[in-house]
């Protein structure tokens, strides 16, 4: 991905995260997965420094529950900064099917 569209990205994530509709953290996102429902992950986005262990367990998740999983050009500290975290992040995901398209579009171009 280049650095434009890596900034249109993590710029339309600021906006999920403002928005309430992005999910943090691979603990909570296979939680999300597992409970279903409302806040269900539509895409989860994995940061490219990600162990092999950590890579697998979402992998499997996204396999098993049917959500498009992508896996960034930028590591999980420039993921947790471009969103106002202030630890590295493994993996977000977006609940809203609306940012959803919004994502995909930024990724797409």
């Amino acid at each position: 991905m280049s650095e434009p569209n890596e900034k249109k990205l993590l710029g339309s994530l600021g906006l999920c995260a403002r928005a309430g509709k992005l999910i943090f953290g691979v603990p909570m996102i296979c939680d999300a997965m597992r409970r279903g429902g409302a806040g269900t992950p539509r895409i989860v986005l994995e940061a490219s420094d990600t162990s092999e262990n950590t890579h697998k367990k979402i992998s499997d998740k996204c396999n098993y529950y049917q959500v498009r999983q992508v896996r960034l050009s930028c590591d999980g500290a420039t993921l947790a900064s471009a969103l106002g975290k202030t630890s590295a992040l493994a993996a977000v995901a977006v609940s809203d099917p609306s940012f959803c398209t919004l994502i995909e579009s930024a990724l797409n171009t």
